[in-house]
């Protein structure tokens, strides 16, 4: 497996502490959920790993991910619908945008190309660290 490539889930997007209701399961768990089931069955699973986040800090435009990857730009996006009725469109639109960021050497994703539900929802686009800042951030973590 490797792994270059990451897919970060807001787990406390549409929880209790945010929508102030009781919830058994807030949205970004039920979204983590569905895309650790359709992970199984994915093309591109020994090139991409989901983790949880608590927050992403983002609470206003729950429920929120991230593709982040070496050398390519990182992605946030936001306001995608994570109910119990939608859950899997959502889900299936992010592995389909996951894929199209996978196959950029740069990671820039075409806004008109993208799953209708990740266009609006784009937060951040954020370029990746300089090459001479990457081995600069090496060579420090090798002197700890």
């Amino acid at each position: 497996m490797n792994h270059q490539h990451i897919i970060f889930v807001c787990t406390r997007c549409g929880s209790s502490h945010n929508t102030k209701q009781d919830v058994a399961k807030s949205d970004g768990e039920r979204l983590l959920e569905k895309l650790q089931t359709l992970y199984h069955d994915w093309v591109l699973q020994d090139e991409f790993s989901i983790q949880p986040v608590e927050c992403m800090g983002v609470c206003d435009r729950a429920c929120a991910i991230a593709f982040v990857s070496p050398n390519k730009h990182t992605y946030l996006f936001g306001d995608l619908p994570a109910d119990a009725e939608r859950v899997e469109k959502t889900a299936t639109a992010i592995l389909d945008c996951a894929s199209q960021y996978h196959a950029k050497p740069d990671g820039l994703l075409a806004y008109a190309l993208r799953p209708e539900l990740l266009r609006a929802g784009a937060i951040a686009r954020i370029p990746p660290l300089p090459p001479c800042q990457v081995a600069s951030l090496r060579d420090a973590a090798r002197t700890l």
